[in-house]
């Protein structure tokens, strides 16, 4: 696809951002349209912030544009292996939780994507409930992966400080909870040492970001506007669709998430399988947004350069309700 092209379609006037598999990370895209004014959300104070690090006994990022403050949560003491390969946690094993202002100002909305191994998964969801906090979604988002990993999907609504305290006391007896996940294990080689990310990045016409042995790309939808629990829901607290590679240039493995319009499935799900990329999971993350959100897993192994490519499609997919792949 050239790169003209992007200039030419809403959707493209894109945000992108990127991390630990928390998009908590900003990058820069490429011929991207700056998005459209909206209303904006007041912004969480420094003492609010505090609130949060005191809490989960860790730092986040604040992404000012979205008012979210992020705390990422990665699954330090997990080895996952897909078909055999051990892939890196920031291949999509590591969780988040975000805080944000309602648009009216008067309290905040928690949101999280929790990464599990299934043994943890109903203990954890009692601790939620018990601290007043709701459950949103539970589902799969790999196949092949030793040991089986689950992703709990967590929100809430209060005062940041309330919310913090909540969601710290529901993880603070698990792996998950800061203070008991080991540092992450220094990679190998990065992965600008591996693959040729400017090739990537023509491909795709997005710039992604490194992260020890993985890069990732992820876009948000600013085409859309989404409301849940009276805030409106951006990049950073999870309305993105993403892609991370891992491995070798020759055999790479691509994992990710398609945000999409319920009109937008199935002209996704074909662009992805006319590249031979596995459809995983299809589901929702949360309750009661406006417009319905839906989100589909997908999974490759092969060439990176195609692999992105197949990714690439699905981007041009968004908004093509007919089906037809952009090329």
């Amino acid at each position: 696809m050239a790169l003209g092209k992007v200039d030419r379609r809403r959707f493209f006037g894109l945000i992108l951002a990127g991390g630990a598999a928390s998009a908590i990370s900003v990058g820069e895209s490429v011929g991207a349209v700056p998005p459209q004014r909206r209303r904006r959300t007041p912004h969480l104070s420094p003492a609010e912030m505090d609130a949060i690090e005191q809490a989960l006994g860790k730092k986040g990022r604040y992404v000012e544009e979205e008012a979210v403050y992020t705390v990422a949560l990665p699954r330090n003491d997990l080895k996952v292996r897909i078909k055999g390969d051990e892939v890196p946690v920031p291949f999509g094993f590591g969780g988040w939780v975000s805080f944000k202002k309602t648009l009216d100002g008067r309290q905040a909305v928690l949101m999280s994507d929790i990464v599990l191994r299934e043994e943890e998964v109903n203990p954890l969801i009692s601790s939620v409930q018990e601290q007043g906090l709701e459950v949103s979604a539970l589902h799969n988002h790999f196949f092949y992966e030793e040991p089986r990993i689950f992703y709990l999907h967590v929100h809430g609504r209060g005062p940041v400080g309330e919310l913090a305290r909540r969601y710290a006391n529901a993880i603070q007896a698990t792996p998950l909870f800061p203070a008991h996940q080991p540092e992450a294990r220094p990679p190998e080689r990065l992965a600008n040492e591996v693959f040729d990310l400017p090739a990537l990045d023509r491909i795709v016409g997005f710039r992604g970001v490194i992260n020890g042995p993985t890069y990732k790309y992820t876009v948000g939808r600013t085409d859309l506007r989404v409301l849940a629990m009276g805030t409106e829901i951006t990049t950073t607290m999870g309305l993105n669709s993403w892609a991370a590679v891992a491995g070798r240039p020759e055999r790479a493995h691509i994992a990710g998430d398609m945000a999409m319009q319920e009109s937008e499935v199935n002209a996704v799900i074909r662009a992805l399988r006319r590249h031979d990329l596995e459809i995983v999971a299809l589901h929702h993350h949360m309750l009661g947004e406006r417009p319905r959100i839906i989100f589909l897993h997908y999974y490759g192994r092969g060439p990176v350069e195609a692999l992105v490519r197949g990714f690439r499609a699905a981007l041009s997919a968004l908004g093509t309700p007919e089906g037809h792949e952009k090329s």
